[in-house]
């Protein structure tokens, strides 16, 4: 049962061919096996999701069903869950129980899907290898050494080693897009303001989206069909409609018009990611699609802009934790000066604490024109190279990351190196636009992913050439050993 997609395992539900309890336990049987040496969960929902598949059985016998009714599938541990633990990764809210669902959680929870547990991340999404979690590091399961990627891996993870069927995650500046690469899994960041925040414990509230993460791209249309729309608890939700994303997986590609941008393409991807990459765009010229080459002239400038307004509104969205109210507090503190300093020095893992410092920089008063001031209007040139873009092509297509799954601890000294890690998907998210990442081959043995990126709401266009691709080839249906 766990080598089925979503969409199989919905049909087999419908058809009668297993039970949601069945299903349940099947998957917490195996997360109980395999999450021992993979450490992809920080925490298990047992009882309560048994609870919950009796339920989803007996509104199935009722007609009363939708798709998701029955079917498991696992929260990254951002969202905030009524009852159930929610970490973010952090020793700040290892004690933290909400008292309400996210929006994301609570349409799940309206589909009739079946929460297991919540996955491992770094913590408060800062990083992207999910080393910085304050519940230890979770391991790629295509290697025994290697990193899933970050900041989402643990929900990567957990896809790759059939552990569920499909996880929701949150892209920050790749944080869907790289994990899913490097775990060899199809995860796709919607435009901003597609999926409701609210509940979504912020990082960088210009550029964080929730999005999905399963094995194929008709998945993860059925993810997006409960995530997205209008939520006015959010205010940077987008009052529009939402298209059925499975109606159009199935049109052809002919006269799909593929851009390559010439700053994705450099000597600092390697010879064999570039053989990987454009194998998998011959083989959309193979199904009809055209090719040109277009540039993104300040392309060269995102790292340098992200890494200033990200750190910027870190800065000022983790100034809530200080104690008072929830999470994390010293022990016996002096006064109250003493317990703000002790529980955030101690609640706080050392990438936090870096882009905290960073953030706080960039926006003091000496500093804000030169930096954070500067960063935005490079953000606005970054946004405009892919409007002029989008005027000649219908989509563009890039490597989601310069290598494969690198080796656990390579980089954890090097926080620059690391942040190079996304140098392909950055961008994206200054822009606010929707991208995909697919399995697209093999580079010593290790997953790689294409980036597939759209116009503002075009992911059903993105889930339609990712759905048409994985039709003619067999990339995604790999599983590590």
């Amino acid at each position: 049962m766990h080598d089925k997609t979503v969409a199989e395992l919905s049909r087999d539900l419908a058809e009668g061919h297993v039970s949601s309890v069945q299903l349940t336990e099947h998957f917490l049987d195996r997360i109980q096996e395999h999450d021992g040496h993979l450490n992809c969960f920080i925490t298990l929902d047992g009882d309560q999701a048994l609870n919950r598949a009796r339920e989803a059985d007996e509104r199935r016998k009722q007609g009363n069903a939708t798709p998701w009714t029955g079917v498991p599938f696992a929260h990254k541990d951002i969202f905030c869950t009524e009852g159930v633990l929610t970490t973010c990764g952090s020793k700040m809210l290892a004690n933290f129980s909400p008292p309400y669902n996210a929006t994301v959680a609570q349409r799940f929870l309206d589909a009739g899907a079946i929460c297991l547990g919540k996955t491992n991340m770094d913590e408060f999404a800062m990083g992207s290898s999910t080393e910085s979690s304050y519940f230890g590091a979770t391991t790629n399961p295509w290697g025994s050494n290697r990193v899933p990627g970050g900041s989402s891996g643990g929900s990567a993870a957990s896809v790759a080693a059939r552990l569920v069927p499909a996880a929701t995650g949150t892209d920050t500046g790749g944080s869907i897009r790289q994990p899913a690469a490097m775990c060899g899994i199809t995860g796709l960041k919607p435009t901003y303001g597609r999926v409701s925040r609210y509940g979504m414990i912020a990082f960088a509230s210009s550029l964080d989206q929730g999005g999905t993460m399963a094995r194929t791209a008709e998945d993860n249309a059925m993810m997006l069909n409960v995530m997205a729309g209008f939520d006015p608890r959010d205010s940077t939700s987008i009052n529009r409609e939402v298209p059925d994303y499975t109606a159009s997986l199935n049109e052809p590609l002919a006269g799909l018009k593929i851009g390559l941008p010439r700053e994705y393409f450099t000597e600092q991807l390697s010879p064999a990611m570039d053989r990987v990459v454009r194998e998998a765009i011959r083989e959309y010229e193979a199904l009809g699609a055209t090719v040109k080459d277009i540039s993104l002239p300040h392309a060269d400038l995102a790292i340098a802009a992200y890494y200033v307004i990200a750190p910027a509104e870190a800065s000022a969205n983790l100034s809530r934790f200080d104690g008072v109210r929830y999470g994390y507090r010293c022990e016996n503190p002096e006064d109250l000066l003493d317990m703000y300093t002790r529980t955030r020095a101690e609640g706080f893992g050392r990438e936090v604490k870096r882009r905290i410092l960073v953030g706080t920089y960039a926006l003091s008063a000496g500093y804000f024109d030169a930096y954070y001031l500067k960063a935005q209007k490079v953000r606005r040139l970054i946004q405009q190279d892919f409007i002029e873009a989008f005027k000649d092509v219908d989509v563009i297509m890039s490597p989601t990351t310069p290598s494969p799954a690198f080796v656990q601890g390579e980089k954890t000294d090097d926080p620059v190196t690391m942040y190079l890690e996304d140098i392909f998907t950055i961008s994206t998210n200054l822009a606010g636009l929707p991208a995909l990442s697919l399995p697209a081959g093999l580079v010593d043995n290790l997953p790689v992913g294409l980036q597939i990126i759209g116009d503002y709401f075009a992911e059903a266009r993105l889930l339609n050439a990712a759905h048409q691709f994985q039709q003619a080839t067999d990339w995604h249906r790999l599983a590590p050993k």
